[in-house]
């Protein structure tokens, strides 16, 4: 493990120097990964994982036709590669359980009853050892259980795997059967096409994970974009010009300065005006929010957010219900300013001119 200095606390990360894909092929060479689920990560994490020459199978339910097609049309093979869930666990030794967190309480029974001593049950979410009492997950003593959960979405994993940047990821062991728990882990995350993995718990990754979603990551992002878009508008400033202001800045700019070399760097590459105003203003953003996040840490801790996606999640007819929730946000004018601007980019301008692009006021998908 190579020691890194984090802002001050040192902490000890593994590197693709130090585990190289030769090793994670040796560790692996007698292993059969089958990864179960091709929704979200499973997809980008098979993928990888075949690309970098690793045994892969798929586990899908037929009935979930749109996901069992997606996998064929991927290059996966029914009846040799591409299998109903129950035959791909009995075929594999290391168990990818990528299916979502409310899936995983459904499946378990078939997962469960047919794995075998030695095999090592992989997560890339904490949420169900994390939470057993309420997913009903418990792994048997004689299997290992192991994570490694990229700090991405599955498209982010595949993507960053094509350009070769990797996409950065936790790593636990809940369990060590075999003696190998750690290793095999490690394997697998370096066969994902990891930039580097760094030691975290179930719990941990769990908290996290939440939280991070939760907040900057997702739903507060949303949020705050929603109200500057609002208060823009309502002070007479056309959708192009909130949008631009709110959003695509961010995405095509000053967000890349921030990836590039930090918030001081692109504060440093803004003007003056820009510099003073986010140094003065962001005080009092940190102000505002600090509560809240110390509320949505709280209901995570809790398992409060554990309960309220089991419960929703879980839900008969859940899909078409959120369809229309995503669908609110497609179709609102923000979003549909941002369809436009998209369509305007240079790359696409000429694409859009000789199609006509429509108006806000026009319905266009994303």
């Amino acid at each position: 493990m190579a020691t890194i200095d984090f802002g001050g606390t040192k902490e000890e990360v593994i590197t693709r120097g130090e585990f190289p894909m030769s090793r994670a092929r040796k560790v692996l060479k007698n292993e059969v990964i089958a990864i179960i689920g091709y929704g979200v990560q499973g997809p980008a994490q098979s993928l990888n994982l075949r690309d970098n020459g690793f045994n892969v199978i798929i586990g899908q339910a037929p009935e979930f036709k749109r996901d069992w097609d997606r996998a064929v049309a991927d290059g996966w093979k029914p009846g040799k590669t591409l299998f109903p869930i129950e035959e791909a666990v009995r075929r594999g030794t290391i168990i990818q359980l990528l299916v979502s967190d409310a899936a995983q309480r459904v499946v378990w029974p078939s997962i469960k009853k047919n794995l075998k001593a030695g095999d090592a049950l992989y997560f890339s979410h904490g949420f169900s050892i994390t939470y057993s009492k309420k997913s009903g997950v418990v792994p048997p003593k004689n299997v290992d259980v192991i994570m490694v959960a990229p700090k991405g979405s599955g498209t982010s994993v595949r993507r960053n795997f094509l350009t070769g940047a990797g996409i950065n990821s936790s790593f636990a062991v809940q369990q060590d059967a075999t003696g190998r728990a750690k290793e095999r882990c490690l394997a697998v995350g370096i066969g994902i096409g990891s930039g580097y993995l760094f030691p975290t718990t179930f719990p941990h990754e769990t908290n996290s994970d939440l939280t991070g979603e939760r907040g900057v990551l997702m739903g507060a992002l949303a949020g705050i974009m929603e109200a500057q878009y609002d208060v823009l508008r309502a002070h007479g400033h056309s959708p192009s010009e909130a949008f631009n202001e709110t959003v695509e800045e961010l995405t095509q700019s000053l967000i890349r300065l921030v990836d590039e070399k930090g918030m001081d760097w692109m504060y440093s590459n803004c003007s003056a005006t820009a510099q003073r105003g986010a140094l003065d203003w962001k005080p009092q953003f940190k102000k505002a929010a600090l509560p809240v996040f110390k509320k949505l840490y709280q209901r995570v801790a809790s398992g409060k957010e554990a309960a309220r996606v089991i419960q929703a999640c879980g839900k008969q007819g859940y899909q078409a219900d959120l369809q229309k929730e995503l669908n609110e946000i497609r179709d609102s004018e923000m979003w549909r300013a941002g369809a436009a601007v998209r369509a305007l980019r240079p790359k696409e301008a000429a694409k859009a001119i000789g199609k006509g692009v429509k108006g806000v006021g026009g319905r266009q998908s994303n």
